[in-house]
């Protein structure tokens, strides 16, 4: 699930990656933060697309 603190702590590994770089086990986190947030932003996709309806207005 994607929330604040999710957010915040792969904008801290992001930023340690830039500076000082990360050790293996922060490499680890961050590839498992990553997928945990792509997975959150595929769910809300895929409920938004269901929500989607196709008028065809020459029928009407």
């Amino acid at each position: 699930m994607i929330n604040k603190q999710l957010i915040e702590r792969i904008n801290q590994l992001a930023r340690k990656k830039r500076t000082d770089g990360l050790t293996r086990e922060e490499q680890k986190e961050q590839a498992r933060l990553y997928e945990i947030y792509l997975d959150g932003i595929r769910g809300q996709v895929k409920q938004q697309l269901s929500r989607v309806r196709f008028v065809d207005k020459s029928k009407h």
